[in-house]
């Protein structure tokens, strides 16, 4: 079997994509933690063109503003016809989401399904994250 080999188009496939606006709200309190789960993330394999289903955990500490839910799910939802490989996802949503809300840290991880047997996991963090949360998500400090 005769497999081309990957370019730089693949790997940067999917990073400036203009994606739906992410929207805030102004925080009312301090000294807490957000955790958002979306368990039906879709993006497409720039290289192959199959899918990549998998779930996104969202861990932050919000200093002034808030990620609004609604244009986060729309976001989310931007990437399901983009090619893009899973690597990249959670680094351009780390990105997007510090530049959106400016938190004291985040941490974005993503657990993709099987295939070709096998499951990646890559997380990508921003500030220091809290040691119960860093736990919470299996990371290691």
């Amino acid at each position: 079997m005769v497999t081309k080999a990957y370019t730089r188009a693949h790997a940067k496939s999917g990073l400036t994509v203009q994606l739906p606006k992410l929207a805030t709200f102004e925080n009312q309190f301090q000294g807490y933690s957000i955790t958002i789960s979306y368990p039906e993330f879709t993006s497409i394999c720039p290289k192959t063109s199959l899918p990549d289903f998998g779930t996104i955990h969202l861990a932050y500490g919000p200093r002034k503003k808030c990620l609004e839910l609604k244009s986060l799910k729309l976001y989310m939802l931007a990437y399901r016809h983009m090619g893009i490989f899973y690597e990249n996802v959670v680094n351009r949503m780390l990105q997007d989401f510090v530049k959106a809300c400016d938190p004291h840290w985040m941490m974005v991880k993503g657990i993709f399904n099987a295939r070709g047997g096998m499951v990646g996991q890559a997380e990508a963090r921003f500030g220091k994250i809290p040691p119960e949360v860093s736990a919470s998500f299996g990371l290691k400090a």
